[in-house]
């Protein structure tokens, strides 16, 4: 009996290579590894008999292989293109959809870490550890009460975003007696309560809270939402935490509000370019706490990332409706596309 084989193509390696294990075993799927240093031609030949496409996180992910209306005119097979992790932002989603393609990605699958994250860095800042730290290192710590930090117990934070990582953040935060905002325009007050947080406007979270944590994807609505009047308009001395995406604050806004004293500090996850150059400016603050976007990329995430994706990709060349689907209004002309590229028709949306 003849099997019919999609082909699933990526570059380099997954998170982790339990993916590769899984997919890897089935005899319905071809999995082929690309090599950003081979020729384009032969990446191109590969990428246009696909129908599946990995496309690796932003930090790793090279051009000209950004899931772009280009590159889908150059697959005439492709019906799926899924992200390495929560974000989706390598992807043209409204390309894809007016090609019929669908885009998945990993939601929900390292939003623990990534909280957790948020809530170390709020703690670092306060209690100034990285500071502290580089004070003993020095030899300039001699008068301890000079380092003296700050609780976070009973203050505010606001979160913009409240999804599977806002309302972990939310959580957390709770278990220190915090005040929880939130700034969500697709969620209902009733529904950001059931969150565990209170739905505010955005001036209002920004005026009200000591700490701000961002943790929305990058769309064209949040670029550059945190500029030099967003940043005026926080508390005094509050604290700014990004652990979602680069561009989503502006670099030199928020450089220019750490150095008037306006806000106390910033912890940041991700930046414009990735890893940020070593004389970046923002890394030479004392009242900054940053990280090379390692915030959802714990031992245990990665697995989990990448474990579900390959679970992900398994339901999805088999004609089942992924679970974590983006743009499911493309699904009618995608189900067309599959059942003439595969031959049979996928599960119909309203099976998920």
């Amino acid at each position: 009996m003849t099997v019919n084989r999609k082909r699933l193509v990526f570059f380099e390696r997954w998170f982790h290579p339990v993916a590769e294990d899984i997919l890897g075993a089935q005899d319905d799927i071809e999995l082929v590894r690309l090599h950003y240093g081979d020729p384009e031609p032969e990446n191109w030949s590969a990428l246009a008999s696909a129908c599946g496409y990995q496309v690796a996180a932003r930090t790793e992910l090279k051009e000209p292989w950004f899931g772009t209306a280009e590159l889908l005119s150059r697959c005439p097979r492709m019906l799926a293109l899924s992200s390495a992790g929560a974000g989706f932002d390598v992807i043209d989603v409204e390309a894809c959809t007016a090609a019929g393609v669908i885009v998945c990605n990993q939601s929900g699958t390292n939003s623990q870490p990534v909280a957790e994250h948020a809530i170390g860095l709020m703690l670092g800042l306060t209690k100034r550890i990285a500071f502290t730290n580089r004070a003993l290192l020095q030899g300039t710590a001699q008068d301890r009460f000079r380092l003296t930090g700050s609780n976070i117990m009973g203050k505010t934070v606001g979160i913009v975003g409240i999804g599977y990582i806002g309302r972990l953040t939310a959580k957390y935060c709770r278990a220190f007696d915090m005040r929880v905002l939130a700034y969500d325009p697709y969620l209902s007050a009733g529904e950001i309560a059931a969150r565990g947080a209170e739905k505010v406007d955005f001036a209002t979270l920004l005026e009200q809270s000591d700490f701000v944590s961002v943790h929305c994807p990058r769309t064209d609505e949040t670029l550059r939402m945190f500029g030099a009047e967003e940043f005026a308009r926080m508390k005094p001395g509050a604290f700014f935490v990004n652990t979602a995406r680069g561009m989503i604050h502006d670099e030199e806004a928020l450089l220019a509000a750490l150095q008037s004293g306006h806000l106390g500090g910033a912890g940041i996850d991700v930046f414009d370019v990735e890893p940020p150059p070593p004389d970046h400016p923002l890394l030479h603050f004392d009242n900054v706490i940053a990280t090379p976007h390692i915030a959802g990329a714990t031992h245990e995430a990665v697995h989990d990332m990448s474990k579900a994706a390959a679970e992900q990709w398994l339901a999805l060349l088999r004609g089942r409706v992924p679970p974590r689907l983006v743009n499911p209004e493309a699904w009618p002309a995608y189900s067309a596309r599959f059942e003439e590229i595969i031959g049979f028709r996928p599960d119909p949306l309203l099976a998920a």
